[in-house]
Protein backbone atom coordinates (compact mmCIF):
# COMPACT_ATOMS: atom_id res chain seq x y z
CA UNK A 1 0.00 0.00 0.00
CA UNK A 2 2.97 2.58 0.93
CA UNK A 3 4.40 1.69 -2.34
CA UNK A 4 0.98 2.70 -4.21
CA UNK A 5 0.80 5.73 -2.20
CA UNK A 6 4.74 6.78 -3.03
CA UNK A 7 3.82 6.16 -6.73
CA UNK A 8 0.72 7.98 -7.08
CA UNK A 9 2.53 10.92 -4.99
CA UNK A 10 5.43 11.04 -7.32
CA UNK A 11 2.92 11.10 -10.53
CA UNK A 12 0.98 14.01 -8.94
CA UNK A 13 3.84 16.29 -8.25
CA UNK A 14 4.78 15.19 -11.75
CA UNK A 15 1.89 16.51 -13.26
CA UNK A 16 1.67 19.17 -10.75
CA UNK A 17 5.22 20.14 -12.33
CA UNK A 18 4.37 20.05 -15.58
CA UNK A 19 1.01 21.63 -15.22
CA UNK A 20 2.77 24.78 -13.94
CA UNK A 21 5.18 24.95 -16.58
CA UNK A 22 2.61 24.65 -19.26
CA UNK A 23 0.53 27.28 -17.32
CA UNK A 24 3.48 29.55 -16.88
CA UNK A 25 4.89 29.02 -20.82
CA UNK A 26 1.38 29.83 -22.32
CA UNK A 27 1.48 33.43 -20.07
CA UNK A 28 4.83 34.07 -20.86
CA UNK A 29 4.22 33.43 -24.64
CA UNK A 30 0.97 35.73 -24.96
CA UNK A 31 2.59 38.22 -22.82
CA UNK A 32 4.91 38.41 -25.63
CA UNK A 33 2.95 38.20 -28.44
CA UNK A 34 0.56 40.43 -26.90
CA UNK A 35 3.62 42.76 -26.90
CA UNK A 36 4.61 42.70 -30.34
CA UNK A 37 0.91 43.06 -31.52
CA UNK A 38 0.30 46.22 -28.97
CA UNK A 39 3.61 47.45 -31.01
CA UNK A 40 2.10 46.99 -34.24
CA UNK A 41 -1.54 48.42 -33.17
CA UNK A 42 -3.33 45.41 -34.22
CA UNK A 43 -6.71 45.48 -32.82
CA UNK A 44 -7.32 41.96 -31.99
CA UNK A 45 -4.09 42.62 -29.36
CA UNK A 46 -7.04 42.68 -25.74
CA UNK A 47 -8.74 39.51 -27.13
CA UNK A 48 -5.76 37.59 -28.28
CA UNK A 49 -4.05 38.27 -25.52
CA UNK A 50 -6.98 37.41 -22.89
CA UNK A 51 -7.24 34.25 -24.93
CA UNK A 52 -3.70 33.22 -23.42
CA UNK A 53 -4.42 34.94 -20.11
CA UNK A 54 -7.22 32.31 -19.72
CA UNK A 55 -5.70 29.36 -21.39
CA UNK A 56 -2.60 29.81 -19.27
CA UNK A 57 -5.13 30.31 -16.10
CA UNK A 58 -6.35 27.44 -16.92
CA UNK A 59 -3.47 25.07 -16.49
CA UNK A 60 -2.42 26.67 -13.25
CA UNK A 61 -5.92 26.36 -11.96
CA UNK A 62 -5.43 22.41 -13.10
CA UNK A 63 -2.05 22.26 -11.05
CA UNK A 64 -4.19 23.62 -8.43
CA UNK A 65 -6.85 21.26 -8.22
CA UNK A 66 -3.71 18.11 -8.63
CA UNK A 67 -2.24 20.22 -5.47
CA UNK A 68 -5.29 18.90 -3.72
CA UNK A 69 -3.70 15.74 -3.55
CA UNK A 70 -0.74 15.96 -1.35
CA UNK A 71 -2.54 17.94 0.90
CA UNK A 72 -1.51 16.51 4.17
CA UNK A 73 -3.02 19.20 6.41
CA UNK A 74 -6.46 21.51 7.00
CA UNK A 75 -4.55 24.91 6.90
CA UNK A 76 -2.70 23.74 3.64
CA UNK A 77 -6.19 22.71 2.08
CA UNK A 78 -7.83 25.78 3.23
CA UNK A 79 -4.90 27.69 1.57
CA UNK A 80 -4.90 25.45 -1.75
CA UNK A 81 -9.21 26.05 -1.73
CA UNK A 82 -8.46 30.19 -1.75
CA UNK A 83 -5.93 29.85 -4.38
CA UNK A 84 -8.06 27.88 -6.30
CA UNK A 85 -11.20 30.26 -5.55
CA UNK A 86 -9.25 33.28 -6.71
CA UNK A 87 -7.80 31.76 -9.96
CA UNK A 88 -11.37 30.93 -10.66
CA UNK A 89 -12.68 34.19 -9.95
CA UNK A 90 -9.96 35.23 -12.50
CA UNK A 91 -10.55 33.19 -14.97
CA UNK A 92 -14.32 34.07 -15.26
CA UNK A 93 -13.23 37.61 -14.99
CA UNK A 94 -11.33 36.72 -18.03
CA UNK A 95 -13.49 34.90 -19.75
CA UNK A 96 -16.38 37.61 -19.53
CA UNK A 97 -14.21 40.29 -20.81
CA UNK A 98 -13.47 38.00 -24.19
CA UNK A 99 -17.23 37.93 -24.51
CA UNK A 100 -17.80 41.41 -23.84
CA UNK A 101 -14.52 41.79 -26.25
CA UNK A 102 -15.70 39.11 -29.03
CA UNK A 103 -19.55 41.03 -29.30
CA UNK A 104 -17.67 44.65 -29.43
CA UNK A 105 -15.62 43.27 -32.68
CA UNK A 106 -19.08 41.82 -33.74
CA UNK A 107 -20.82 45.06 -33.91
CA UNK A 108 -18.15 47.12 -35.11
CA UNK A 109 -18.41 44.52 -37.89
CA UNK A 110 -21.62 44.69 -38.67
CA UNK A 111 -21.58 48.74 -38.60
CA UNK A 112 -19.58 48.20 -41.74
Amino acid sequence: MDLLHSILMSITEIAILLFEFVGVGILIWSGVVGFWHCIHRDPRTRLDLAKGMALGLEFKLGSEILRTVVVRELSELLIVAGIILLRAALSFLIHWEIKNEEAHKAGKQDQI
